[in-house]
């Protein structure tokens, strides 16, 4: 069969498919692209045979910025379990090197998303082309090597022969849940538009089968032994429980053996809030009920998590505590020296059978306690008449109905939320920290909703992230994609101002504030309006200046059709209180006096430290 590299590639790409539990979907559902010289007559062209419409085999969606593309692509895999994802296209030069921000979250988070960048002639002939980097060093290297130190595979494709092979690797990572991230294909731009004789074989339909590893035997009696001498045991629950589908097994285990279950930020949600055996987030952003446990219990088990800093408060919050990691992913079971269980976190659960053992019935009832108190703490923190960040997360949770998604990623809104929003499922919580990208919110949750059309997306965006990418609000209105945006403007960085006064660094550079006349950024509000920018991409917009109002425009915009901005303002007011630290160095000398104080707090603090072995 005579095509092209491009025309071959996207014949390709529409016939592969994903399978786990019987269940068959497109691996890749759709290419999201902006065109450039480096792609447009290659791509571009086997896309346009097949016309825009979301009826073909690899549909087109026009995105606004490349990084935000890999956003929605990381969007649309994580509310599918991994098991589907988009393909991003761009040309060479600028637009590659857009990715590699959204490649690196994709990756960190361990998501699937393919990349498709343009690339310079294979064949030089007319080097330097336009956006050619030319490394004195070697003709081979280009602006897309950047992408390698991000991506689980990375290939360029020379010659029409590389295809099959690259390809075939390609899908191999995007489908492996051990070994999953971004994949690049870097294409030059003569190759792609280049024919050859493809054999027919290469675009039969052909279905990945995502496996569900069980534990070894031998691993599994050791952890059953460690389990069984636990007395004070408490779950951590990671992505990796929400990713294989394990959260009835996960709710079943905890209830069964009286265990409490703390949730990391990719894990919230993997029991409901009013579950049990559910104690709420755990780590620097963790309620008081999940750290006091963390703190004394003699058995950690962690599933399916990668243990970040904020969930083990940088290596200070689980005390004299055993672990046992249950993960698909060998690197990430093996940390803190545990007992490993490799395997899918819901064979796992399964399999892990103590019998008739349960934790101490004393631990259990501890749990519970300090659970209802934290329990009566979100609801004084998340009411009252004054529009605070949590009582607008209150008002929020309480107009959301329970299978809406709440989206967010970066500021001083995923702590907040990692303590007080009550998740009432799996999917419903969806918050970006692995890499915490400023301005994933809006195209993360376009993909969310491109996942699942269905739910009611909120997206919440500070005005800091809002301010770095608000254009795929243009992507949802152009393709009918409902989104209800949650626009929380408190004038400037509230998260890293907390953190700038904590360190002696005076908040320099948090507030949206006009330079004064002592040449310092302490002027007047910046005169910006954001609300009226949102109107300007097209989304309708409802302002609120009050609870009630607030109240009534949240559920005006989830009652709409369109894409709606919620815009409100927030002012400082009581928040939950960190119950876990968190290691930010502070300057060894320094002249400002709160930078002195607040060394002498992190030098004690870091005592507490340890490697856990």
């Amino acid at each position: 069969m005579r095509l092209t590299v491009a025309q071959a590639l996207v014949r390709f790409l529409a016939n592969q498919w994903t399978e786990r539990d019987g269940v068959e979907q497109r691996l890749v559902a759709g290419c999201l692209g902006i065109f450039g010289h480096g792609n447009v007559a290659g791509i571009g062209q086997a896309l346009a045979e097949q016309g825009a419409g979301t009826a073909g085999a690899l549909p087109y969606y026009l995105a606004r910025n490349e990084q935000a593309m890999v956003h929605t692509a990381v969007g649309y895999a994580r509310a599918r379990n991994r098991l589907s994802t988009f393909a991003c296209t761009t040309s060479i030069g600028p637009g590659a090197t857009n990715l590699v921000t959204g490649a690196a979250l994709a990756t960190i988070n361990r998501i699937p998303v393919l990349l498709l960048p343009g690339d310079v002639f294979a064949t030089r002939v007319a080097t330097p082309v336009l956006q050619e980097l030319e490394d004195p060093r070697s003709y081979d290297v280009t602006v897309n090597d950047a992408l390698r130190p991000v991506c689980r595979f990375f290939d360029r494709i020379n010659r029409p022969e590389q295809l099959p092979s690259a390809l075939l690797a390609a899908m191999r990572v995007l489908t492996d849940p051990a070994e999953t991230g971004a994949v690049t294909l870097a294409l030059p731009q003569d190759v792609q538009a280049e024919a050859y004789d493809w054999p027919v074989e290469l675009f039969r339909r052909r279905v990945w089968h995502v496996a569900r590893p069980v534990p070894e035997p031998a691993a599994l009696a050791r952890a059953v032994e460690l389990l069984r001498g636990s007395r004070r045991p408490l779950i951590v629950a990671g992505g990796g429980v929400i990713y294989s589908e394990a959260s009835e097994s996960l709710a079943a285990f905890a209830a069964g053996h009286g265990i409490p279950v703390a949730e990391t930020q990719a894990g919230k949600g993997a029991v409901p809030y009013d579950h049990p055996r559910a104690v709420g987030g755990v780590g620097h952003t963790g309620t008081a009920a999940a750290n006091a446990l963390a703190r004394e219990a003699d058995l950690v088990i962690g599933v399916g998590t990668r243990y970040s800093d904020f969930t083990t408060a940088s290596r200070t919050l689980f005390g004299p505590a055993a672990f046992l990691n249950v993960n698909v992913t060998a690197f990430d079971a093996a940390k803190h020296s545990g007992e490993t269980l490799v395997a899918d976190a819901r064979e796992a659960l399964r399999a892990l059978d103590p019998g008739d053992w349960s934790a101490d019935p004393g631990w259990t009832a501890r749990a519970a306690e300090l659970t209802h108190d934290w329990q009566e703490q979100v609801s004084l923190l998340t009411t009252g008449d004054t529009l605070t960040q949590p009582v607008v997360l209150g008002m929020l949770n309480e107009v959301a109905r329970p299978a809406d998604v709440v989206v967010n990623a970066a500021g001083s809104i995923p702590g907040d939320l990692h303590k007080l929003w009550r998740a009432t499922g799996p999917g419903t919580y969806h918050v970006e920290y692995g890499y915490s990208c400023m301005g994933y919110e809006i195209a993360g949750g376009l993909g969310v909703k491109l996942a699942d059309p269905e739910r009611e997306v909120f997206v919440l965006v500070g005005d800091g992230s809002y301010l770095m990418m608000a254009q795929e609000i243009v992507t949802a209105v152009q393709e009918g994609v409902k989104l209800v945006v949650v626009l929380v403007d408190n004038h400037g960085f509230a998260s890293i101002g907390g953190l700038s006064e904590s360190v002696g660094a005076r908040r320099l550079g948090t507030a949206y504030r006009m330079r004064g006349p002592s040449g310092e950024l302490d002027g007047a509000l910046l005169p910006v309006d954001l609300a009226a920018n949102a109107a300007s991409l097209g989304a309708d917009v409802l302002r609120a200046d009050g609870p009630e109002s607030l109240r009534v425009a949240l559920t005006k915009a989830r009652e709409s059709a369109r894409t709606t901005v919620v815009h409100v303002e927030t002012v400082p007011g009581p928040g939950p209180d960190t119950t876990a630290w968190w290691d930010v160095p502070v300057a060894e000398v320094s002249d400002l006096p709160e930078a002195r104080q607040a060394r002498l707090g992190y030098e004690q603090a870091k005592r507490a430290q340890h490697p856990y072995l």
